[in-house]
């Protein structure tokens, strides 16, 4: 079969073999098949969708595309990947949190691109501080340390690097059952026991809806089950910043906090409730009360954070330098009532024009500026209470009005959001 007849199959409703899969990811790694046929199977999955098995034939496909960690016997290999959210630093303190626990995390992340941050930049924030370790150093650091977070190589999933530069310029990013393959192709290629995914839903995460967010999350699930990989996600709000702060070197600052036992609830609970999920999973506590308890308690004694300190300097950073974090000034609330919405995805944009993200890959990046969310959804404030900090050394009055504007106060309370709005096992 010719890929114009595969493709034309597609567009039809049909279902692709996995032997027609494994042609069609090969020729596009090899360039036997041009970028322009690619484009139109994409556009055909993303009107037609996929079934579980072609779903699974496609991950296993991309994920053959590169070479996979390896690891000698011992502790379980674990990891969490997030669909990105305004605010969420949860990557920087589980990772060290797990290890300290007795787990293997080899953490492959990403840059920020849109309102979502990147948890390599906010690392970055760290004088020194590698994020493009080869996949023997990862290796080494998870052995010596027991987490590493880390940029992705070149060789590993090649497919999926390369399918999805098209997918942003063909608007076929959208596609669950793609961006399953995308997700839990890279996610494998860290040869793991257990996988937990972090499915975030909301005005600031890419699904917008509850619905959506459960869609995904059970996409994902399905296709790590089906690939031997224990694998469990939580679906959870993203209709405000996770903690308070939003930027780089902040929710760095953040992350430090809430590892010595301190931060945001908000921060703490979904983080506790990640970390169950995989310590349960990979056997190592029964439960996730007993996880939660054996979690809370690496947090409060310190263990976690010494564990950061340590993959810190083993990625060639240096936390006695210091980082920079711009001047303050303060957003104020204009009436007295509740927080009852924020215009989550506007606060994660207002924080790129301060220059703290990316609109287009290659963009430059401000560690220093950010904001901080003096109110969050359910509280009361008066007429001249902070509702923000926006850290930024010029002074910025369009971006403190947009702050503002995104934050509505109303007479009454309405409803606490919830943390975390669906458990899929």
């Amino acid at each position: 079969m010719t890929p114009a007849e595969l493709i034309a199959r597609k567009r039809d409703g049909h279902t692709l073999t996995r032997d027609e899969i494994a042609f069609v990811i090969r020729g596009f790694v090899d360039s036997s098949i041009p970028e322009y046929q690619m484009s139109a199977l994409a556009m055909a999955i993303f009107f037609q969708g996929m079934e579980d098995e072609e779903t699974a034939a496609l991950t296993q496909e991309m994920l053959l595309s590169g070479v996979r960690l390896e690891w000698p016997a011992g502790a379980a290999v674990v990891d969490k990947h997030s669909t990105g959210g305004v605010g969420d630093k949860v990557s920087l303190v589980l990772a060290p949190l797990l290890a300290s626990c007795g787990l293997r995390v080899p953490m492959i992340s990403g840059r920020g691109l849109g309102p979502t941050g990147g948890t390599l930049d906010k690392l970055e924030s760290i004088p020194g501080f590698r994020t493009d370790l080869s996949i023997t150093e990862m290796q080494a650091i998870v052995e010596r340390v027991g987490c590493v977070i880390t940029g992705a190589t070149e060789d590993l999933v090649p497919a999926d690097r390369k399918f999805y530069g098209l997918r942003d310029v063909t608007a076929t990013v959208p596609s669950i059952p793609l961006i399953t393959a995308s997700i839990m192709s890279k996610k494998l290629a860290e040869s793991l026991n257990a996988l937990v995914l972090d499915v975030k839903c909301g005005s600031g995460a890419f699904m917008k809806t509850r619905d959506q967010g459960v869609e995904l999350a059970n996409s994902l699930v399905r296709a790590g089950q089906r690939m031997g990989v224990r694998t469990t996600a939580l679906v959870t709000d993203m209709n405000q910043p996770l903690g308070r702060m939003c930027g780089n070197a902040v929710e760095l600052d953040e992350t430090l906090d809430c590892l010595a036992g301190e931060g945001p609830d908000d921060l703490r609970y979904v983080t506790l409730a990640l970390g169950a999920e995989l310590l349960v999973s990979a056997e190592r506590c029964a439960d996730p009360t007993a996880a939660e308890s054996l979690l809370s308690d690496r947090l409060d004694s310190g263990a976690a954070r010494e564990v950061f300190e340590q993959m810190v300097v083993a990625q060639g950073g240096d936390l006695k330098i210091g980082y920079q974090v711009a001047r303050e000034q303060v957003v104020v609330a204009e009436r007295s009532g509740f927080v009852t919405r924020m215009d989550t995805e506007a606060l994660g944009m207002a924080v790129i024009d301060l220059g703290g993200g990316r609109r287009q890959i290659g963009d430059s990046v401000d560690h220093s500026v950010g904001i901080d969310m003096r109110a969050k959804i359910g509280d009361e404030v008066s007429a001249g209470d902070p509702l923000a900090r926006v850290f930024a050394d010029q002074k910025v009055p369009a971006i403190m009005s947009r702050v503002s504007s995104a934050i509505t106060i109303s007479d009454s309370q309405g409803e606490w959001p919830e943390f975390i709005v669906e458990r899929i096992r």
